[in-house]
């Protein structure tokens, strides 16, 4: 596999990034908290699955739902997502993510 990395600031900067990203209309988002970071893996070549960019900052979220205001720079954790000027990331902690594990693997070998 081979991966591609854009490392931001904080969280609200990968939602932004994110929400720029989102099809028209589509406006809950999955976003990863695994092995202390925040991170969204896109498959750069669909047909393959060879190729992924890995959008990422380090951290942890605590939450399963967070709804995003863009123009504010900031989120918070809902119960539902009910407005559709906002955009809401559910935030997944999976036990265990073989392609994760690979993307954090390579970007620690790089930034040593």
């Amino acid at each position: 596999m081979d991966f591609e990395f854009e490392e931001f600031d904080s969280p609200e900067d990968i939602f932004i990034a994110m929400s720029t990203m989102a099809p028209p209309m589509k406006n809950v988002l999955p976003i990863n908290s695994y092995k202390g970071y925040i991170f969204s893996i896109i498959p750069l070549t669909p047909a393959s699955g060879n190729s992924y960019l890995m959008i990422y900052s380090k951290g942890k979220l605590d939450g399963k739902l967070l709804e995003f205001d863009m123009n504010l720079k900031k989120f918070k954790s809902v119960e539902a997502a009910e407005r559709s000027d906002k955009i809401y990331f559910v935030v997944l902690t999976p036990k265990s993510n073989t392609i994760a594990d690979a993307a954090i693997s390579t970007l620690e070998k790089k930034s040593i």
